[in-house]
């Protein structure tokens, strides 16, 4: 038996997040021939040409690629390469950015992001609570504050990472926002990066295995329980994204 995980745009081509073949010793290309073959009829299309594999964590390519042996335990992780538009992509101060979902192991997600800070040492990440963002505009706003505090020597403390962190959860306390807004506690979370786009476009190939989604519109009614903010306080803000501009406000007015 093979377990096939099937992750961000895959899950919708199959309406399931795993599926188990019984199949053995057989080459990658037969696998994927197989879901050809039972892919519902009537969901989004399985790009068989624009996907990353990993095969027990290893991507298929720096194994034998499409003739890859498969055998009956092994775990085959699918996410689609996605061009042009659906990957959480946005700009903040001229500099690339991108939001990533990620699925990992509660417990261990700090050492998954120091391992990719270590690889990709020209990208600035970081990594939120699943709960805890509304998605790219309020990413955007807050990461946006850390770049003018890295630019004018303002960062609430000495890298830009934990700067970012402590604006997310409003907070110049450290453990607070550890507490608050921290990954650690999830089988899931939010990692955001900056940097250039051959760097990020790296890093999304790299982590494919661990690629989800998270339903940011989820989370509006836990944060404004978190921070306090009232139906009066929304009502307050003549915007279109008032929580997002709260939120915003909470880490603009930190100071170190």
């Amino acid at each position: 038996m093979i377990t096939v995980r099937l992750l961000g745009g895959a899950k919708k081509s199959f309406g399931l997040d795993k599926v188990l073949v019984e199949l053995d010793d057989v080459k990658l290309s037969a696998l994927v021939d197989y879901l050809v073959s039972v892919k519902p009829a009537d969901t989004l299309q399985f790009d068989t040409k624009n996907m990353l594999i990993a095969v027990n964590g290893a991507d298929s390519s720096a194994l034998n690629g499409q003739n890859t042996i498969l055998r009956s335990g092994d775990v085959v992780s699918i996410i689609p390469v996605i061009h042009g538009g659906t990957r959480l992509c946005f700009k903040v101060d001229s500099k690339n950015a991108e939001l990533f979902c990620i699925q990992n192991q509660k417990g261990k997600n700090h050492d998954f992001l120091s391992a990719l800070r270590n690889k990709f040492q020209d990208l600035v990440i970081e990594g939120v609570s699943p709960k805890t963002i509304t998605g790219v505009l309020h990413a955007k706003k807050i990461l946006s504050q850390s770049l003018y505090a890295k630019k004018h020597g303002l960062l609430l403390a000495k890298k830009i990472e934990t700067d970012i962190l402590l604006r997310f959860a409003a907070t110049t306390q450290i453990s607070a926002a550890i507490s608050a807004v921290g990954i650690e506690k999830y089988n899931e979370f939010v990692m955001m990066a900056i940097g250039n786009k051959s760097d990020l476009d790296r890093l999304y190939e790299h982590i494919g295995p661990h690629l989800t989604v998270v339903d940011f519109s989820k989370n509006s009614k836990y944060l404004k329980k978190l921070f306090g903010i009232t139906k009066k306080h929304i009502g307050s803000v003549e915007s279109k994204h008032p929580l997002e501009d709260l939120l915003a406000e909470k880490a603009a007015t930190l100071f170190q």
